[in-house]
């Protein structure tokens, strides 16, 4: 059958029952569609609709689906600005049955093509002169479906689509796509929202992976994150992101200039190092989440509704606003009379309490956002809303009947978190200001305001929120049990304690844990670098994350390079209710690694060992007689053990790893010293050794050191020494005794 007339059977199902499914114990057929909402916080004209549909899930694979759909959306919420802005939004599902599972040309131009609702496919639809982690889809098709949605249109929606599949890849247009179940797909959907909602520009030096991009050769860019212009013509120009610069930024470093955006490799620069238009698992940088928060809020109506202002109003009366709740924060209203400024911060002002003069008089309520998300005035100003009276002192109102009540509120379909800002919208009678009655376990707390700021409480535990108004009550869950967080590291070399020692790649799990049921974000930041989301390793979200020296390369891109040296480790977790935990942290300090061998032995060496050249490894073995290191040799030593003195003069490198040693050691101008976990039960004598390291190790008789350049390093753990200290380790002595450092695996929470 040809693809188009596939096509248009599958919608004649859409329009044909758009609301529902099969009905129950039949199989829907390819392209049933039923509308789920998700989140729904007021009506549809007066919100920014997100509508989530996904292609290429079987009837089968609905559970799935639906899967993929929340563990995008939580990590979208854990994500500034759609973090703070979560109630401006209504999230609406689509469940799309298709017929075959899959989409196009996944994940090579060879793979099948699929006829699916939406005929997605990889390639921009199979297009050879495309890239392979392009998605796209028929954005008409995309459009009738959301139709399917009522109240919501192309001027407050967004549409994202999710593919039934595991490779990388989206695409940010008019519409957003991502993969469904990538382990970077879920910051895939805020990063392509950037592109469709923000009208972000990619912050990538290159358009083909593994291509560099030649130098930018245009204008001035349009884009509000990449310019040409250097930070001093931004300052003196009042131009680009010159209010921020300097700042640190919300997604690592300052914020200031780096070289590369736009495909090209120079000749522009963008904000910030790694901002998630340029690094999926960072935030966006105070720039970019500028301009989102603008583009949110564009999509609202700042002022829901108010008092009619078409005609005079008489002054016995209550005027009102119903301005929109973040969750982070309120709206401040203020409101003037003939100009001048009242009092107070309140949705609803009692004119009977202003004694009026009789006559005509002028009142204005402005709804402003008070967020440091924004600092240019002209955006600023874009999201404040005023609305002004005429208020005549001659009319009456007459009664209108109407009774204090609840209308909406918070989504009480979920626990709201310790810092939320909880909010009912009232009914508004002509002539009383509703007072609302909050309650938290049955106990008054807080004013009569349509708002609750539960930060302000300073909460811990789970808690039950009521909010009532004449015979209406909402009911809250209050979740501030902060989520805890488990680190798991590979094998170190040493440990004390959260301090880590490794001679080369090591791994990082990370875990998270909660008093309740709901997705977990989980988090780290390197040497208070941006906050980076956990979602395991880019192969696999089952993988742990792996730091090495020089990084992995994964589909020409570098992932997880940790320059040698010392760095510290924070993780932590966000919840379902928005709760950050408490950070913890861990200390990891990186070393070169041994040499390659030129020879190795095992088992068992009976006699003298002399090392003349080359790099001779004992792996696990056990020698019984002296072991010499001559000048330019190295020894690496893993794990056995000697039975002899070990002497090394002008060694290239000796490097003792988890190793014992009956009998002394004597290391002289040794180049690369490393003496980690090591069980030394003779007297030690370091002299002239250029950095050596002696960590974690137990030395048993007396320890020496002189003129080593620089005093031998523990790296945060301390060697236990039974013996007396001299020279450059005589502090060690003061150190514990009898106490081994032992190289395991810890879980941390």
């Amino acid at each position: 059958m040809r693809r188009s007339a596939v096509l248009v059977m599958m919608l004649a199902a859409v329009m044909a029952a758009p609301q529902t499914g099969a009905a129950a114990g039949t199989a829907a057929e390819p392209g049933t569609a039923t509308v789920t909402p998700v989140q729904v916080t007021g009506a549809p004209e007066k919100r920014f609709n997100l509508v989530v549909m996904g292609d290429g899930y079987t009837e089968a694979e609905q559970d799935k689906y639906r899967q993929d759909v929340d563990r995008h959306l939580n990590v979208m919420w854990s994500i500034e600005p759609f973090k703070s802005y979560r109630n401006y939004l209504n999230v609406y599902r689509i469940d799309i049955v298709s017929g075959e599972s899959g989409v196009s040309c996944d994940p090579d131009l060879t793979s099948p093509r699929r006829s699916t609702p939406l005929g997605m496919g990889f390639w921009g639809r199979c297009n050879p002169g495309s890239v392979q982690r392009l998605i796209t889809m028929d954005n008409a098709a995309a459009t009738r479906y959301a139709n399917l949605v009522t109240g919501t249109s192309s001027a407050n929606r967004q549409i994202l689509a999710l593919a039934n599949s595991g490779t990388y890849g989206g695409a940010g247009g008019a519409y957003a796509t991502a993969s469904g179940s990538n382990a970077m797909s879920a910051l895939i959907s805020p990063h392509e929202l950037g592109h469709s909602l923000g009208g972000l520009q990619d912050e990538y030096d290159y358009y083909q992976r593994g291509v560099p991009g030649g130098p930018y050769t245009g204008p001035e860019p349009g884009s509000a994150h990449h310019t040409l212009l250097t930070e001093r013509e931004m300052r003196d120009q009042r131009r680009k992101w010159w209010r921020w610069l300097g700042e640190p930024s919300e997604s690592g470093g300052p914020i200031a200039r780096y070289e590369g955006g736009l495909y090209a490799g120079t000749g522009v620069w963008r904000p910030s190092a790694h901002s998630i238009m340029k690094s999926l698992g960072y935030y966006f940088d105070q720039v970019g989440r500028e301009v989102m928060t603008e583009r949110i809020t564009a999509k609202t109506m700042v002022i829901q509704d108010s008092t009619p202002t078409v005609a005079p109003v008489g002054a016995d009366r209550v005027l009102w606003v119903e301005p929109m709740r973040p969750v982070s924060h309120g709206l401040v209203t203020t409101w003037t009379v003939d100009g001048e400024k009242l009092d107070g911060d309140r949705d609803a002002l009692d004119l009977r309490t202003l004694d009026l003069a009789p006559g005509t008089h002028t009142v204005t309520a402005t709804v402003t956002d008070p967020t440091d998300f924004v600092r240019d005035p002209a955006v600023r100003d874009a999201m404040t809303r005023t609305r002004a009276w005429t208020v005549d002192t001659t009319l009456t109102t007459p009664p209108d009947g109407v009774e204090p009540g609840l209308v909406s509120s918070t989504p009480v379909s979920r626990p709201v978190g310790r810092d939320e800002v909880v909010y009912v919208e009232t009914t508004h009678p002509a002539t009383a200001v509703p007072e609302v009655v909050w309650r938290l376990d049955g106990e008054r707390v807080g004013g009569t305001a349509a708002e609750l700021d539960l930060g302000a409480l300073d909460l811990t535990g789970a808690h039950e929120l009521t909010a009532s108004l004449g015979g209406d009550t909402r009911a809250w869950t209050v979740d501030a049990t902060p989520p805890a967080t488990g680190y798991e590291l590979s094998e170190p070399l040493a440990r004390a304690g959260d301090t880590y020692v490794y001679n080369g790649p090591f791994t990082m799990r990370l875990t998270g844990s909660d008093d309740r049921d709901g997705h977990l974000v989980q988090e780290s930041r390197v040497d208070g670098d941006g906050w980076f989301n956990y979602f395991g390793w880019p192969t696999s979200s089952e993988l742990p994350w792996t730091f090495s020296e020089e990084g992995t390369v994964i589909d020409h891109l570098l992932f997880g390079k940790l320059p040698r040296g010392r760095h510290t480790v924070e993780y932590r977790t966000i919840d379902a209710a928005g709760n950050y935990g408490e950070p913890g942290e861990f200390t990891v300090t990186t070393i070169a690694p041994p040499p390659a061998c030129t020879r190795t032995i095992t088992g068992e060496h009976r006699g003298p060992l002399t090392v003349t050249g080359g790099v001779t490894c004992l792996d696990d073995a056990r020698v019984s007689g002296p072991v010499v290191a001559g000048p330019g040799a190295s020894l690496v030593v893993t794990g056995g053990r000697i039975t002899g003195p070990l002497t090394a003069s002008g060694a290239a490198a000796v490097h003792l790893l988890g190793a014992r040693l009956d009998g002394a050691l004597s290391a002289d101008r040794t180049g690369s010293l490393q003496i980690v976990s090591a069980d030394l039960r003779g007297a030690v004598l370091l002299t002239g050794n250029d950095a050596p390291i002696l960590s974690g190790s137990t030395v048993r008789g007396a320890l020496s050191c002189t003129g080593n350049t620089p005093a031998p390093a523990d790296l945060g753990v301390p060697s236990t020494l039974r013996g007396a200290g001299a020279g450059q380790c005589r502090e060690l002595g003061d150190g514990p005794r009898g106490e081994r450092y032992e190289a395991v695996q810890h879980l941390g929470e």
